[in-house]
């Protein structure tokens, strides 16, 4: 048993998602989305803390770390018990961010998520999107989404990530999962070499850059159905960011990739849930009539109007979905508030329920 199992051991008891590990100060947990120290537990001095980091880490990744002063990777426990794992270095020396990782994939229905995402785990070619910051729980629905085509579909699922988080048995479908930094050199080395693996289905973990994006849209293009995330807020900023990290010259080149292939996009938020806890909080855009003529002519705007009419298909904006949870006694208010995009509006919305 690592030493460090006692500090993972205490976060579990918690119910907390993250672990905190900074020098020079003691280690913290983030508890229904607040950062809690951890008081009974001593500052973390330069010792300390580089040996409870380097025990969990193998030599080869270790000195990677100490070379780029960060990496990531996950990290087994126990059978019940898989963390991310991000070190890094900061102005006081070393830290580390551990999140635990569900070893059990939960359901669309156990997440309580919008039951239009079984629609996209249908979908046979094109770009699927779930956004949100970090923490947002992003990876938590691919995984779900991704479990759903496992139990129904016998399809090739290849997944790029950094690191592995959600490891899925195979089903009826069969899985690849390669590990950046691991496997690959980087999401974009993946990509290049997924049209030679028969995939059907693609999850790029994180599209961080020109060439990552480029290549996703691609692949799209050529037929596979490419599951992505990104960290926007909103159906709307999220094409925008995919337009904007083209170079201008090939601003309608992208825009014209990016119509033909948009299957559709789930923005996610977390929010504080009324009695404790946390709630995911989705907008959600689908192809429709439409959408790919206003992504093509730079109408951007217009997804807001689509999103509207197309409320009977289960798309919606954010600020419709947290208005839901204040009006079903979910969610607080003025936590809402702070979240919803058009704050007036929202504000008055509440006023009137």
């Amino acid at each position: 048993m690592a030493k460090i199992d006692r500090l993972f051991d205490k976060m579990l008891s918690s119910r907390a998602s993250d672990l905190h590990m900074t020098e020079g100060q003691k280690p913290k947990i983030r508890l229904h989305g607040s950062i809690v120290a951890f008081e009974d537990e001593p500052v973390l001095d330069k010792r300390t803390i580089q040996e409870l980091l380097r025990e969990i880490c193998v030599p080869q990744r270790w000195e990677k770390y100490l070379a780029c002063k960060d990496i990531d990777f996950a990290y087994d426990k126990d059978a019940k018990s898989r963390f991310r794992c991000n070190y890094y270095y900061q102005v006081h020396g070393m830290g580390a961010v551990f999140r635990i990782i569900p070893t059990k994939i939960m359901t669309l229905e156990e997440l309580n998520l919008p039951k239009v995402l079984k629609q996209f785990a249908s979908f046979r070619s094109g770009l699927v999107l779930v956004t949100g910051p970090t923490g947002s729980g992003k990876s938590t629905t691919l995984a779900s989404v991704m479990n759903h085509i496992n139990e129904r579909q016998h399809r090739y699922i290849l997944t790029i990530e950094e690191p592995i988080e959600f490891v899925h048995p195979n089903k009826k479908s069969f899985f690849c999962q390669r590990e950046v930094g691991v496997d690959l050199s980087s999401f974009a080395e993946g990509l290049r070499v997924a049209g030679r693996q028969d995939c059907d289905v693609v999850l790029v973990g994180e599209m961080r850059d020109f060439e990552t994006i480029s290549l996703a849209l691609s692949a799209a293009a050529k037929g596979l159905l490419v599951f992505g995330t990104l960290h926007t807020n909103s159906a709307i900023r999220t094409v925008d960011r995919i337009i904007d990290v083209f170079p201008p010259a090939l601003h309608g080149m992208a825009r014209s990739i990016l119509a033909d292939t948009l299957r559709g996009i789930c923005a996610q938020l977390l929010i504080k849930k009324s009695g404790g806890g946390r709630v995911a909080v989705n907008e959600i855009l689908m192809e429709a009539p439409g959408m790919a003529s206003s992504i093509r002519e730079g109408n951007i705007a217009n997804l807001q109007n689509i999103m509207l009419a197309g409320q009977n298909r289960g798309m919606r904006l954010m600020d419709d979905a947290l208005l839901e949870l204040v009006r079903d006694g979910k969610v607080d208010t003025e936590d809402a508030f702070l979240l919803a995009e058009d704050k007036d509006g929202f504000r008055a919305k509440t006023r009137q329920s």
